[in-house]
């Protein structure tokens, strides 16, 4: 591939990362307020099924649906399991226990673990600023974690941080195997969905069953199931297909958490805590070395 096609389709996966990234900066809003009224399990599930009917009716649109149904499978059995079964009862499990803003900031690391993983995975460089940033980034992390009393271990839900930074890894881990699925984007998620909705189904019928949570919990559900769980996995997916270096999408991740504190306040009406403030700034500052890197100036200093 030639270097002029190489940034098209470094320019084409930057769009489609700018959009999931939109979209994923209003889901924490939505998560909170239908976790006041609902189980994390009872809001996977049904986010689960809008998003498996959404994707499913793009598949068929595009007629897409036969060759959904004849192969692909195989795969979809261990990536449905990931996603979106395990990935969100432990992420939904987080934002259970921790304030919003502190599970989406530490939950959104999982950029810079799928920078890290990408090398004995993908075989990808990791240069010493892409080091250097997730230190300062990771500092944020253990700002946000501690709620600013840095030299103290005791969290103050351990638990909590540990379900957020548990669903960075496998986040993570999920889409660096994707890119090695050659199924179209559509086709991959529908499949997914139907293996992930099943198993969620069965844990719903042998844990708290079915029962009515109230139009505003639905309401956020339904939100999550079309844009957290639906247009923004396909977005995303897209993005990493045609990226050359995964570090140029997994930057923009960190776009999105100033808007979704923002929402957290306005719309939840979280207070902001000053250890979310300077952890962010942290992990912002991770993302600025990254950026930094990719100036002709800083690349011949790499390279020197």
């Amino acid at each position: 591939m030639s270097a002029a096609d190489t940034l098209q389709q470094d320019r084409q996966a930057i769009l489609f990362g700018l959009g999931a990234v939109a979209l994923w900066s209003t889901v924490a809003t939505a998560f909170k307020l239908a976790l006041a009224q609902m189980s994390p399990l009872e809001l996977i599930w049904l986010a689960s099924l809008v998003s498996w009917l959404l994707i499913g009716g793009l598949v068929w649109r595009q007629g897409l649906l036969g060759q959904a149904w004849r192969r692909g499978w195989r795969t979809a059995a261990w990536a449905g399991l990931m996603n979106p079964v395990a990935y969100y009862l432990i992420l939904f499990g987080a934002y259970d226990r921790l304030p919003g803003q502190e599970a989406m900031a530490l939950n959104y690391t999982w950029a810079l673990a799928m920078a890290f993983l990408a090398v004995p995975i993908l075989g990808q460089r990791l240069t010493r600023i892409d080091a250097l940033a997730g230190l300062v980034a990771y500092s944020g992390v253990w700002v946000i974690a501690t709620r600013g009393q840095v030299f103290d271990v005791a969290f103050a839900d351990p638990l909590g941080v540990g379900l957020a930074l548990a669903s960075t890894l496998l986040w993570a881990l999920y889409w660096l195997l994707n890119v090695r699925d050659r199924r179209p984007p559509l086709v991959a998620q529908w499949q997914n969905f139907s293996v992930g909705l099943p198993v969620l189904t069965l844990l719903m019928l042998l844990g708290p069953g079915f029962t009515w949570p109230g139009w505003t919990a639905v309401a956020a559900g339904v939100y999550v199931g079309l844009f957290e769980m639906g247009i923004a996995f396909v977005l995303w997916q897209l993005a990493m297909h045609r990226v050359s270096r995964t570090a140029r999408i997994s930057n923009l991740i960190f776009l999105s958490p100033p808007v979704s504190l923002l929402l957290l306040y306005l719309v939840v009406g979280e207070p902001i805590l000053i250890s979310t403030l300077v952890g962010l700034a942290l992990i912002l500052g991770g993302l600025g070395l990254q950026q930094w890197q990719k100036s002709p100036g800083a690349a011949a200093q790499e390279s020197s």
